[in-house]
This record gives C-alpha cells, sequence and structure tokens, in this order.
C-alpha cells in the first residue's frame, strides 16, 4: 500500500470494483477530475486480480455482483492487503450487511446512489486514516 503520506497535490490510487460497466465509466471519469485515479475491474475475481498485480491507496467494492459477493470479496482483501481501506457501496443496502462489513473490516458502507462528493470525502478520509497508521506503525 502507500508508503508515504498522500498531500493534497498526491493523486489517490483507488480500486473501483462493480460489475455495472456504466456506473465504473461514469464515477471513474469524475474521480479523475477530482485527483484520484480510479483503476475499474468489472468482477469481483478481476478486481482480486489487480490487487495482487498493484498497490492501491483504498477501494470502492460493490456488495452484490454477478460472480462473488462484496463480503467474501472484502474477506479476501484482508488477507491479500490488510491496511487498504474498503469502502462498500451498494444498492441492494440493509442494515445486517452494513453491520456485517464493518464487523469485516470496511473502512465505510454507502448506500448508491450516493452524491460524489460523499464518496470524495471518505476516500479522502480513508487515505488519511491509513496514512496516518502507517506512520504511527
Amino acid at each position: 500500500m502507500a508508503e508515504q503520506l498522500k498531500t493534497p497535490a498526491s493523486k489517490i490510487r483507488l480500486l473501483l470494483i462493480d460489475d455495472e460497466e456504466g456506473y465504473l465509466n461514469v464515477v471513474s471519469k469524475r474521480l479523475k477530475r477530482r485527483n484520484i485515479e480510479a483503476v475499474t475491474a468489472k468482477s469481483g475475481y478481476e478486481g482480486v486480480e489487480k490487487l495482487i498485480k498493484d498497490d492501491f491507496d483504498v477501494c470502492v467494492l460493490d456488495l452484490k455482483m454477478a460472480d462473488i459477493y462484496g463480503l467474501e470479496l472484502l474477506k479476501m482483501f484482508r488477507l491479500i492487503a490488510p491496511q487498504m481501506p474498503v469502502i462498500m457501496l451498494t444498492g441492494h443496502g440493509s442494515y445486517h450487511a452494513a453491520q456485517e462489513a464493518l464487523d469485516v473490516g470496511a473502512f465505510a458502507y454507502l448506500n448508491k446512489p450516493c452524491e460524489l462528493t460523499e464518496l470524495v470525502e471518505i476516500i479522502q478520509r480513508a487515505c488519511k486514516h491509513n496514512s496516518m497508521a502507517e506512520s504511527v506503525g
């Protein structure tokens, strides 16, 4: 994961995983304008491959995808990249799913559609939190 503290000028590297291609395209373009480099994956397994090959500061992960349930993917990510914050994002949310995601180690849980400003703020908070944890540890 990121070795140095992120400065406002540093580009955040985000892994964005969602099986809705249109959503991926729109959100990644909008994030790019906010200095966030979003690498996209159209499936959970594609996301795992990208995470194994590269480092990311944060991940935004859809809960319900065709190939794998987001909470199972979150558990895998905790093993592959335990320090990387994961933000769960879903259009099919429930209190139980949110609580389970947080218990497994999600940084935050958001319902779709969410405002882009809210998503960006949580991404930045997750990176700041992770940078502070790395500098202490």
